[in-house]
């Protein structure tokens, strides 16, 4: 189920549009420093996981610079399809830290296959799910609210099945959840 999601280069694209709403949004608001207006400043990045088909407008991450000369300050916007620093997008790490708790070894080494990650990347995800990322602050500030409490050594799977839906919808909430987390501009990233 959640499997085929990770070649699913329609739900890429929603991701990608997504990103676009949140960067027009991001745009409109101004300078966070100053207030003036941004001029785009994006840049490019090159992700590991992304399925064949998506062109070279999915490798960049929307940002923003001031346009004071004397500000200058730069706004990289919350994005659904790159999650902070990780190298590999989003929903990859997501879906494959997630299928991977209680995962049998045959299954680790479909999804190594499938989006060709190393076993000791996955073994890396996990530890940031479970030291990293609830350590902070956004993390801290969400957990208490999540009522009954998630089981944290399942995380992220406890938290995607917190969400309603199909698949890709449950997906795609749990990737809005996490926006705020995508860049350390909004001051939420671990």
């Amino acid at each position: 189920m959640y499997e085929e999601l990770l070649g699913e280069i329609g739900f890429y694209r929603l991701l990608l549009r997504f990103d676009e709403d949140l960067a027009a949004a991001t745009r409109a608001l101004g300078c966070w420093r100053c207030g003036k207006a941004l001029h785009v400043a994006d840049f490019r990045r090159k992700p590991r996981g992304v399925p064949p088909g998506l062109g070279e407008r999915y490798r960049e991450r929307f940002s923003f610079c001031c346009a004071d000369r004397q500000c200058r300050k730069r706004c990289t916007c919350p994005s659904l399809r790159f999650l902070s620093r990780k190298v590999y997008l989003a929903a990859v790490v997501v879906l494959v830290s997630a299928l991977r708790c209680g995962s049998t070894p045959r299954r680790l080494r479909y999804l190594q296959e499938l989006v060709g990650v190393s076993r000791r990347t996955i073994l890396r995800w996990r530890l940031w799910w479970l030291e990293v990322f609830t350590e902070t602050p956004f993390w801290r500030a969400v957990a208490g609210t999540l009522l009954p409490p998630l089981e944290r050594s399942q995380l992220p799977a406890s938290l995607l099945g917190r969400f309603a839906g199909t698949a890709g919808e449950r997906l795609l909430a749990l990737l809005r959840y996490l926006a705020p987390i995508s860049s350390e501009s909004a001051g939420w990233a671990g």
